[in-house]
């Protein structure tokens, strides 16, 4: 199998130093505002991002360790199959937030609802379209009466520990 490899493009900065007890989704942090850097050779990449109010940051899960093809969610007491879930703990440790941009200035980007570790990786960035992204004819599986619950839950450490 092709081995692939990615070299971050940034770093994604938030209020949280540790895994415990944050955010569990975006949908859980809102008003929490980070701040992202993007390195100085890929600035020219951020021109006209400033016309989207919200954007997906890719990103890697550094502090997860390992995978597992089972996991136990945060939003359930039953175990599901990870590609089921968004947990951390996967064969690739990639990780998407859509997040609400809020200014840039220089090659710091400025914005809300973040649910990551500080000094998180960043890979990509990419615009959130409505028109593109949003659906009608949604299923959503074991989360079903579950959702409402995101904005109470807290990460703890059932993907791991917290950074050293």
């Amino acid at each position: 199998m092709q081995v692939i490899q990615y070299k971050p493009i940034g770093v994604i900065h938030t209020p949280f130093h540790d895994t415990k007890n944050m955010p569990i989704q975006p949908a859980s942090a809102i008003g929490i505002q980070g701040t992202v850097d993007v390195a100085q050779e890929y600035n020219d990449g951020l021109k006209d991002i400033e016309g989207f109010s919200h954007i997906f940051l890719i990103y890697h899960f550094h502090l997860s360790k390992g995978y597992s093809l089972t996991v136990k969610p945060f939003l359930d007491d039953h175990v599901r199959g990870v590609f089921s879930t968004r947990a951390p703990k996967r064969p690739n440790q990639i990780g998407i937030s859509v997040v609400r941009l809020d200014r840039i200035e220089g090659s710091t980007l400025f914005v809300f609802n973040v649910d990551m570790v500080d000094g998180t990786p960043l890979l990509d960035i990419k615009p959130f379209v409505p028109d593109f992204d949003s659906r009608t004819d949604i299923r959503i599986g074991w989360l079903t009466g579950k959702v409402e619950e995101v904005a109470f839950k807290k990460s703890d450490s059932r993907f791991g520990s917290v950074k050293e």
